[in-house]
């Protein structure tokens, strides 16, 4: 469950709406509202849904308090009307989309919500604060886990993010396929494996580097990580091993040129008889600093702040747009942001083989199935009742195989094409 109250957790303008449709009748009308993106941020191929199960979490939980109630009220922010009905709010539309894990691409309906209009236009801040945040580090931390090819990272980013965004990044990042967290919060929250050892400051507060790795060693056994870099790498790991033997588990470096310091460091590890002992490295890395480790012998990564900043998109661009009022399509024409009209549905079109080849998007219809096609598109709320999801460790393996499915050139670091196109066929 969320540890936030949600229902102030929105933009203004979402009220002043609400008072004015309830005033003028239109409140209830049946609304569908749709969330995508209409484009992926520069040099991307995909995007990576995520936070959907947080974000249901906290639609549950959506609810006004009389203290909340009163301070809108107070503040000329709603009306008496308006309050009334904040005071009793609840949703009961229908939530469905794309699961956690899926890929999408631009144009890709990943959630859509129906109902009347204003307990659905009342969610759209909450919505995209969680959706555009969550994707955003998958998406980072998915490029991440590609890069490192199989080798295991640890999400240590806790310190550059608000302390509530550091337990959602945790868990978008595990999702990705991270295999550990510095988190503690999320490792509670959420059940994902933690992991740490020590700083720097730990061996600085001892006389010596000796005397350091000793007391971690003696309190934590040699299934443990020493910190090697704090003066001279080199004399580093060799204090190491001689303090905790060659069944050491494992070294972190945390500064230097990580690909020459990683040859050196396995070079004297083996010399040392460490042949078991594992190199892990960090240090303000992406998934382009991980690439270019790729042939050397490091065996995990850590990465911070990029992964919970999304590695330079901190935001998936997800907007949340109306588009059909009672059952009739309604469309956006603005210039550069319009919108297509209708509810959608989306099916994702593969080969035999299982690559992934197209999206197709049929606003008020449904597309014509093919022998190998997958629909995207779950429930998640049913007349105002949460269904169950799928749970972290499933949504991990629904991304990893969505990752197989998409073609190779997808999966490249560079600039390019989305991995595959979407066919939206609008309605009529």
């Amino acid at each position: 469950m969320s540890h936030l109250r949600p229902a102030l957790l929105t933009d203004h303008y979402e009220l002043t709406m609400v008072s004015a449709a309830l005033r003028d009748g239109t409140a209830d009308r049946r609304c569908t509202f749709e969330v995508f993106s209409r484009r992926l941020p520069t040099g991307r191929r995909y995007g990576v849904v995520a936070g959907t199960g947080r974000l249901i979490d906290m639609i549950r939980d959506f609810r006004f308090t009389a203290e909340e109630v009163e301070f809108l009220l107070r503040t000329g922010v709603v009306d008496e009307p308006a309050a009334r009905w904040l005071a009793d709010y609840r949703f009961t539309g229908d939530i469905d989309g794309y699961a956690e894990g899926e890929l999408f691409f631009p144009g890709s309906p990943i959630l859509t919500v129906s109902g009347g209009f204003a307990e659905c236009v009342v969610l759209e801040t909450l919505v995209l604060s969680v959706l555009n945040h969550d994707c955003a580090v998958a998406a980072a931390a998915a490029r991440m886990v590609t890069a490192a090819r199989g080798r295991a990272l640890i999400e240590m980013g806790s310190r550059r993010a608000h302390e509530e965004a550091a337990v959602a990044a945790a868990r978008a990042a595990y999702l990705a396929g991270f295999r550990f967290t510095s988190n503690l919060a999320a490792g509670q929250r959420y059940g994902i494996p933690t992991a740490g050892t020590a700083a720097h400051a730990f061996t600085l507060l001892h006389d010596d580097e000796r005397t350091a790795f000793a007391s971690q060693v003696a309190t934590l056994g040699r299934d443990t990580t020493l910190l090697v870099d704090t003066y001279d790498i080199s004399q580093g790991i060799r204090t190491a091993i001689e303090v905790a033997g060659p069944q050491l588990r494992a070294v972190r470096i945390d500064s230097g040129d990580l690909a020459v310091i990683a040859q050196q460091s396995r070079e004297l590890l083996d010399s040392l008889g460490a042949t078991e002992t594992k190199i892990i490295v960090s240090g303000d890395l992406d998934e382009y600093a991980i690439a270019a480790l790729a042939a050397e012998p490091v065996d995990m990564y850590g990465a911070g702040t990029a992964v919970v900043t999304g590695s330079g998109a901190p935001t998936a661009s997800l907007v949340y747009k109306l588009v059909e009022v009672d059952g009739r399509p309604v469309v956006k024409r603005s210039e550069n942001k319009g919108t297509i009209g209708g509810r959608k549905v989306a099916v994702r079109r593969h080969k035999p083989t299982g690559t992934a080849t197209e999206e197709v998007v049929v606003s008020q219809g449904v597309p014509d199935r093919q022998a190998n096609d997958r629909s995207l598109q779950h429930s998640f709320v049913v007349d105002g009742e949460p269904v169950e999801l799928p749970t972290i460790a499933e949504s991990r393996e629904h991304l990893r195989q969505c990752l197989i499915s998409i073609p190779w050139e997808g999966l490249k670091l560079s600039a390019g094409d989305p991995a595959i196109p979407v066919t939206v066929v609008p309605a009529g």
